[in-house]
């Protein structure tokens, strides 16, 4: 009887390790994998942070630049009121 479960230990070894070295194998490239992605996600978001800092600054450039055009015309706005009013008052 312990021959016969020799035998089957013996025979069921290297199975056992060749399905040992595919797991360890295949943990091996699944951490490679992991590294590759966690490396291409952080290349990915310096990038978009750079780019929504451009956009940001362009559009704070362009807001500026609105609320002057703004000031400009409320200016001219109030001149011409203004005018107006004392031409009233001139009558």
């Amino acid at each position: 009887m312990s021959d016969q479960v020799l035998s089957a230990a013996v025979s069921s070894v290297p199975t056992m390790i060749t399905v040992l070295i595919g797991i360890l194998v295949n943990n091996a490239r699944l951490n490679d994998f992991k590294l590759e992605m966690n490396a291409r996600l952080n290349d990915f978001r310096s990038e978009m942070n750079a780019r929504l800092g451009e956009l940001r600054s362009d559009m704070n450039a362009r807001f500026d630049e609105t609320r002057e055009t703004m000031r400009g015309d409320l200016r001219r706005v109030e001149e011409v009121i203004d005018a107006r009013l004392k031409h009233l008052e001139e009558r």
